[in-house]
């Protein structure tokens, strides 16, 4: 798994784009400087992989745009060892970020040939990493290893998914695209201490539907 000097540089150019889009979360873009973005997108897109947009990854998927990989994770606020329900594995990528930052990673995902490519990548990519893959339907999050501390939906939902919020900690944060069309607003969920639920909208993104009770093939 080769990572060049140029692949590095060109991962220092991509990083200060996102400085200067908004990104200020310093341990965020440490940990997507470590991570070979190249390595997560087919040979035949690696020319564009640190440019600051989503690719296509097959089974009619994308890798997220770093931007948004980035305003994610800033907003979710990850600590080191807080237990994280992502619903949508795609690529992995999105979940090596939250690995890097010393996350314990559920990861899901419903599209089969995503789950099993993920699953074997990231192992071979850092073995180190706290992650546990799981294949399956993502509205229904993954309700045995719940309450998560923090809850990351990589692909657009057309509501909030009840099964998700009983599944997220009370103090902890959720960050879910919500829409039906081709854009998303992207809400920014807290569960109180005593359960009560509060939502922001965190502005417009892009990213493929999320798909009601379907696990794939």
């Amino acid at each position: 798994m080769e990572d060049s000097y140029r692949d590095k540089g060109l991962r220092k150019q991509l990083l200060a784009e996102l400085r200067l889009k908004g990104i200020t979360d310093e341990q965020v873009l440490a940990a997507m400087d470590r991570i070979p973005r190249h390595l997560f997108v087919d040979s035949a897109f690696k020319e564009l992989a640190y440019r600051d947009m989503a690719l296509r990854i097959g089974a009619d998927q994308t890798i997220s745009q770093p931007y948004t990989v980035a305003f994610q994770t800033q907003m979710l606020e990850i600590k080191k060892t807080d237990k994280v329900l992502e619903v949508g594995t795609g690529s992995g990528y999105q979940a090596a970020v939250l690995g890097e930052l010393g996350a314990r990673v559920f990861t899901i995902e419903r599209q089969k040939l995503l789950y099993d490519t993920a699953k074997v990548f990231l192992v071979k990519l850092n073995p180190f990493y706290k992650i546990r893959f799981f294949f399956g339907d993502g509205y229904k999050g993954i309700p045995s290893y719940a309450p998560y501390d923090k809850i990351i939906v990589t692909c657009g939902a057309p509501f909030i998914p009840k099964d998700l919020i009983d599944q997220l900690k009370p103090g902890g944060l959720a960050m879910i695209p919500v829409g039906e069309g081709e854009v998303q607003k992207m809400i920014l969920l807290k569960k109180s201490a005593s359960g009560e639920i509060s939502m922001e909208e965190k502005g417009d993104f892009r990213f493929v539907p999320m798909l009601e009770n379907r696990t794939g093939i």
